[in-house]
């Protein structure tokens, strides 16, 4: 690999640098074995097989989307590394799936940086790890205040990583040179990076815990699809009527059926704000759907009539959508105190002691535990209410053992003897 040496301010001073003056840092601009093309054939995909399937050792993997310029979350680049093979560089569009790969790294560790982003689309090309390592979620657990690929490579390995394409629409072909350079440096020292974190976790004590994460994600099934996904639009709770919800309803999935016909990202047609301001305007005409403040985008005048035709089918429905759907969540916590003040108090002593446990443990408490699970067990707590309950009920929600191991005794006695609810300070009259 080639590296050379750049100013970065983020790195403090040391004592090789003067007051004043940015300390300097390795920037890695080019990959060990050059920028690799791209395989794009059966013969070439046959040829990359086999090489990996021939490599030795883990595999760092990565993938390249076209987030807000095409339809979906797909893969339209995949980067694979792997010692004694070289790095490939692999475009899934050709190809009606990647299997071939995934069966060259059976049994092999994939290394991903932030893999729940990356694994969806290389599910959807046939590849699926046997075991995972996230130097990403390695890196939460660590302890470290960034978390980023190039913040990690630079704590770890001493150097840095341009990531000036990481938005790039990567479904251009040809890909550029330079985005084609970017691409295999992120692959480049994964593996490097995977050895370091865990010598950091083994330290820390926490590579049992990193490796219950890693198959949590790797094991987990895909994520159920949601109820009404419309209701997800931007800006949608300033919607309060239920047939101006309806035309949010109607706008967005014409919207969706039009952006995957188009293979578009769905936002370059008419963005949320746009929907949330036609609906809650319920315009009759173009030209009034046109002057509605907030109404653009590419189609926004040019599918104008289509658009109109939501607006008048969710004028005419019988079928009005409920302002909120039914949910089994507690409510926000800001409204317990009146609700059910034994909760509010569960909760408030509860919390600051997960916390600290996290703070013990050099985490974030999220990582700890999911906050959402502590209100659900706070709101209404297993009867009896001892450390057995508890741990069943945390393993219920989904915590993992090593995270029951370190909080359940912790709620456990918060739980059993909260610290009263403190009353509201008067405001001081004036």
């Amino acid at each position: 690999m080639t590296v050379h040496s750049e100013p970065d301010s983020r790195t403090p001073d040391s004592g090789n640098t003067t007051p004043g003056s940015v300390a300097v840092l390795p920037l890695l601009d080019e990959p060990k074995d050059g920028v690799p093309f791209v395989i794009d054939t059966p013969a070439g995909l046959e040829r990359a097989a086999r090489a990996l399937a021939a490599g030795t050792g883990p595999a760092g993997v990565d993938a390249e989307r076209a987030s807000g310029f095409r339809y979906g979350q797909r893969a339209f680049l995949v980067q694979i590394r792997r010692e004694g093979a070289g790095t490939w560089l692999i475009d899934p569009e050709p190809f009606g799936d990647l299997r071939s790969i995934n069966d060259a790294l059976s049994g092999v560790e994939w290394i991903l940086h932030a893999a729940s982003q990356d694994l969806p689309c290389l599910s959807e090309l046939g590849m699926w790890p046997d075991k995972l390592f996230d130097t990403e979620l390695a890196a939460r657990l660590a302890g470290f205040p960034r978390v980023g690929l190039a913040a990690v490579i630079e704590r770890l390995l001493g150097f840095t990583l341009a990531k000036e394409h990481s938005a790039a629409d990567w479904s251009q072909r040809p890909l550029p040179e330079p985005w084609l350079r970017y691409a295999a440096l992120d692959v480049e020292v994964l593996v490097e990076l995977r050895d370091r974190l865990v010598e950091v976790l083994e330290q820390d004590g926490k590579l049992r815990i990193a490796e219950e994460e890693f198959e949590y994600i790797r094991s987990s099934p895909p994520a159920p699809p949601k109820t009404d996904p419309w209701r997800r639009t931007s800006g949608v709770h300033q919607v309060r009527d239920r047939r101006q919800l309806a035309a949010v309803r109607e706008l967005w999935q014409e919207r969706e059926s039009l952006a995957q016909k188009r293979d578009v990202a769905p936002g370059r047609l008419i963005p949320d704000a746009a929907i949330v301001a036609a609906a809650k305007a319920m315009p009759q005409t173009v030209p009034q759907l046109l002057a509605v403040n907030g109404f653009h985008g590419r189609a926004a005048q040019r599918e104008a009539p289509r658009w109109l035709r939501c607006i008048a089918l969710a004028r005419a429905s019988r079928d009005l959508p409920e302002l909120q759907l039914p949910t089994n969540a507690p409510p926000p916590p800001r409204v317990w105190p009146e609700k059910d003040p034994a909760a509010a108090a569960r909760l408030q002593t509860a919390k600051p002691r997960v916390a600290a446990v996290a703070d013990k443990l050099n985490m974030p408490v999220e990582n700890l535990l999911t906050p959402d699970y502590l209100r659900r067990l706070a709101w209404r707590p297993p009867t009896p209410t001892d450390l057995d309950t508890i741990s069943a009920a945390l393993a219920d929600l989904g915590a993992r053992p090593w995270q029951i191991e370190h909080v359940a005794a912790v709620i456990t006695v918060a739980f059993l003897d909260p610290d009263p609810l403190q009353p509201k300070q008067a405001r001081p009259s004036t």
